[in-house]
C-alpha cells in the first residue's frame, strides 16, 4: 500500500514539470516570433523604437570654449571702438556714443563734462534736452580744439547748447585741455581716450571706461571745479593722496596732469612688472617710461606694445629704441588712428585716460588717468591689444636704421 501510494503522489510532479517545460517553449517561441517582426519592421520601414537592430552612438560633449569676457561688473563697464564694423556717425547702434546718449537722457540733477573735443549733433541734442529738463549741463573745452575748432567747422554746437542753458568755458592757454571725462550726478564717472568726434568714434581705435562710485565722482568733481574756477595746468592744486579709492576690492588710483606728475607714478608701476606689460600708444615719446619698459624686457619680462604709425615714426618717438633692442613692437593696422592711451601690467592692472606719454601732456596739459587692479578688467583691455596686435605690422627695418 505503501509504495502505490508513493507512485501515485510522483505522477503529478511529472505532469508539473512537463508543463513548465511547454510554457517555457511557447514563450521562447513567442520571443523568436517577436524578434522576426520586429526585424521586418525595421527592414522595410528602417525605424528601430526598441535600438535592437541599430547601434546607438553616445551624443559627444560640446568642445570646450573660453567663455566671453563681460564687458561690465557690479561697478564698472568697459567699451571699445570697432572701426570695422561700427563705422557710420547715422547709425548709432552699438556704438559708444549710443551709449554716452543713454547715460545722458537718464541724468536727473548733473552733466559736468571736461572734454577736449566735440562734432557730434546728436549728443549736443541730448544735452539740449537734459538742460531743457531742469539737468544742471556744465562744459570746460578747449580754445582752440573745442571752441575755435567747432566755430571753424561750422557746426556751433556750443553757441547752440549755451543757448539753451549749458554753461561752457575753456581753458584760453596755449596748452591744452586734453581732458576726456563725464560726470553723471555726482554718481558714475565716464572717461577713456575717446574724444566726442565723430573720428575718435568710428574710425579711430579707442576706449572708455565707465566707474559707479560716488567716491570717485567726487574726485573727478573736485578736478571740474577747479577748471571751471579757471585752474588749470601745473598750477593748479594737486590733491593726489587724496585720489585712491578702494571700490568692492578694487583699488582704484585717479591721477592728473599736470599738478599730479602722473607718468611719474605709471614709472614704478612698469619696473616692479614681474611677467608682461602690454602698452597701446598713440604717442609714447617719455625717455624715462621708455627706459623702465626696456629694462623689464631686458630682465625677461614679456613686453610688447603697438605704436600709432604717424606718430611713431619721428626721432622722438620710443618705437626705434624698443625695436632695435629686440622688443616686440608693431605698428597699427587701422587707416584711421590708433588713439589708446593703454598700460596693461601683470595680466591685472590698467593704466587708461586722456593721457599721452609724453612730457608735454604731463607737465603742461590738462589730462586724467585711471589705474585700475583688476583682472577682469585687464582681460577685456588685453583682448583689445591682441586685436590689434593682430592687424598691426612690424616696422620697416630701414625707417628704424639701428645701428
Amino acid at each position: 500500500m505503501a509504495k502505490q501510494s508513493t507512485k501515485r503522489r510522483a505522477a503529478p510532479r511529472r505532469s508539473t514539470m512537463a508543463l513548465r517545460r511547454n510554457w517555457a517553449q511557447y514563450i521562447t517561441i513567442g520571443i523568436v516570433i517577436a524578434l522576426l517582426l520586429l526585424a521586418a519592421y525595421f527592414v522595410l520601414t528602417g525605424s528601430d523604437p526598441l535600438g535592437l537592430f541599430t547601434e546607438t552612438v553616445p551624443t559627444p560633449a560640446p568642445a570646450e570654449t573660453e567663455p566671453e569676457q563681460p564687458a561690465s561688473g557690479s561697478w564698472w563697464e568697459v567699451y571699445f571702438t570697432d572701426p570695422q564694423t561700427i563705422n557710420d556717425p547715422q547709425k548709432l547702434e552699438g556704438s559708444i556714443p549710443e551709449k554716452l546718449i543713454s547715460y545722458v537722457n537718464s541724468a536727473q540733477k548733473s552733466i559736468h563734462i571736461a572734454a577736449f573735443e566735440f562734432d557730434l549733433p546728436v549728443v549736443a541734442d541730448a544735452l539740449i534736452a537734459a538742460a531743457q529738463r531742469g539737468v544742471e549741463v556744465r562744459w570746460v573745452t578747449d580754445d582752440e580744439h573745442g571752441i575755435a575748432a567747432d566755430e571753424e567747422d561750422g557746426l556751433e554746437l556750443f553757441p547752440r547748447m549755451e543757448k539753451a542753458g549749458v554753461g561752457v568755458r575753456d581753458d584760453g592757454r596755449e596748452a591744452l585741455m586734453h581732458n576726456k571725462f563725464w560726470i553723471f550726478d555726482s554718481q558714475t564717472v565716464w572717461t577713456g581716450s575717446t574724444n566726442v568726434t565723430v573720428n575718435c568714434n568710428f574710425r579711430n581705435n579707442n576706449n572708455v571706461i565707465v566707474i559707479h562710485s560716488p567716491r570717485a565722482a567726487e574726485i573727478f568733481e573736485r578736478e571740474f571745479n577747479e577748471m571751471w574756477s579757471g585752474e588749470f595746468g601745473p598750477t593748479s592744486p594737486s590733491t593726489v593722496d587724496d585720489q585712491q579709492l578702494v571700490i568692492d576690492g578694487t583699488e582704484v588710483q585717479i591721477l592728473f596732469a599736470s599738478e599730479d606728475r602722473v607718468i611719474d607714478h605709471i614709472i614704478p608701476l612698469v619696473r616692479e612688472a614681474q611677467h608682461s606689460i602690454r602698452f597701446m600708444a598713440f604717442s609714447f615719446t617719455h625717455d624715462e617710461l621708455e627706459a623702465a619698459v626696456l629694462e623689464r624686457a631686458q630682465a625677461g619680462v614679456d613686453v610688447r606694445g603697438i605704436f600709432e604709425t604717424r606718430g611713431s615714426e619721428t626721432e622722438y618717438s620710443a618705437l626705434r629704441g624698443l625695436y632695435c633692442a629686440d622688443v616686440p613692437v608693431r605698428q597699427d593696422g587701422n587707416p584711421g588712428t590708433f588713439h589708446h592711451k593703454v598700460f596693461v601690467i601683470d595680466d591685472q592692472i590698467v593704466v587708461t585716460g586722456s593721457l599721452n606719454f609724453s612730457n608735454n601732456a604731463d607737465n603742461n596739459n590738462d589730462e586724467n588717468t585711471v589705474i585700475v587692479t583688476n583682472r577682469d578688467i585687464a582681460a577685456l583691455y588685453l583682448q583689445e591689444f591682441e586685436r590689434r596686435w593682430a592687424e598691426a605690422k612690424q616696422p620697416d627695418p630701414q625707417k628704424m636704421a639701428c645701428r
